[in-house]
């Protein structure tokens, strides 16, 4: 999993990162609302860790620019001190999906953040659009322009993570994360999958869709990218 931070406060941040950080997941840090903004409109991100109280642009109005300017539908788990009523309403109306107040259990935490990471997936993964491709991650079938494709075990989740971030990049270390988690491979792995990937594609007429962005990632694009 593949983790936007924004917390101003250093204590929490590295509580954060000595937790989540062994259990395989993906972290980047920002200690403001308006590099945090900067960091969610570069990158994807599984979930986003967001304080209400930050420098220069709170965390209400930064989700809000995330759901209105960036129009990310990527699950926000919102910390704050506050815990009336009034302000829990707040955080959600301004686009946050779940609301945890300090100080927190760490475990509680990380299980909030495996379940909107769940419910944003059974959402999405219904069917899955890029270009001429079509994929049903639940039964497996493959479409390109009407052509059945076949792919490994591994193929499909590649596929289907690179389908649900097109077109935006995912780096590395997030797709190994996504397929292998905290047991991965040696390196060539990914680089061999992402071969098989190409292969049959190609086959389908659509290798120019996979995209290899050197020292970065990949990245998945339609007819137009």
């Amino acid at each position: 999993m593949r983790v936007l931070i924004v917390e101003d406060n250093p204590d929490i941040s590295e509580n954060l990162s000595a937790y989540l950080e062994p259990r395989g997941h993906v972290l980047d840090f920002a200690t403001s609302g308006y590099g945090g903004l900067a960091l969610a409109a570069e990158n994807a991100y599984d979930v986003l860790i967001i304080d209400v109280g930050l420098p220069g642009l709170d965390g209400l109005a930064l989700c809000r620019k995330i759901r209105t300017e960036l129009k990310k539908s990527t699950p926000i788990l919102m910390l704050t001190a506050r815990d009336t009523v009034e302000d829990k309403v707040a955080g959600l109306e301004s686009g946050a999906d779940d609301y945890l107040v300090k100080p927190f259990a760490l475990a509680e935490l990380a299980a909030r953040l495996n379940a909107l990471v769940r419910r944003v997936h059974v959402e999405a993964d219904a069917q899955l659009r890029v270009g001429l491709l079509s994929f049903d991650p639940h039964t497996y079938e493959l479409d390109c322009a009407g052509k059945s494709l076949v792919l490994t075990k591994t193929g499909y989740r590649i596929l289907a993570c690179l389908m649900r971030n097109s077109p935006r990049v995912v780096e590395r270390e997030a797709l190994e994360a996504e397929i292998w988690g905290d047991d991965r491979p040696d390196s060539d792995a990914l680089r061999t999958h992402i071969h098989a990937l190409r292969q049959v594609l190609d086959k389908g007429g659509q290798a120019s869709m996979l995209k290899t962005v050197q020292g970065i990632g990949y990245r998945l694009v339609g007819d137009n990218g």
